[in-house]
């Protein structure tokens, strides 16, 4: 395996819950950035949750309360826990990561997420009304 793999993706209806799972390509280092990003047609990517080596967690506004990122050492995954879906949510998700500062977390929160090395080729998740 040499890029993220995710699962999970599907239709769900308007306040439904659905959840990706991500197999990250190899352990972490001492210091990383994993995250998820999503891209809807016609529009740009865009940061929907972010978790770093210092264990700290940002989401994007419009998923706060509704999105919850987590990670499992052990089994090296990352996982989304997406609760109260909205058509908006409606898009394709790609699991990131990248490794050795933090620092890519701080600038993926920015927007600049170029700076993530290695990118799973996308699940897609249709929410219905």
């Amino acid at each position: 395996q040499v890029q993220p793999v995710e699962s999970g993706g599907g239709s769900v209806q308007a306040g439904g819950s659905l959840k990706l799972s991500c197999a990250l390509p190899r352990p972490e280092d001492t210091r990383f950035c994993l995250g998820w990003f999503r891209r809807a047609p016609g529009k740009e990517r865009e940061p929907v949750a972010l978790i770093d080596s210092d264990g700290i967690t940002s989401y994007a506004d419009s998923v706060k309360g509704r999105f919850t990122i987590s990670q499992d050492s052990a089994k090296n995954t990352l996982s989304l826990q997406m609760n109260n879906l909205e058509l908006q949510d409606t898009a394709t998700y790609y699991c990131a990561s990248a490794y050795g500062s933090s620092y890519y977390c701080y600038v993926a929160r920015s927007g600049l997420s170029e700076f993530m090395a290695y990118w799973g080729q996308g699940t897609q998740v249709t929410v219905s009304s």
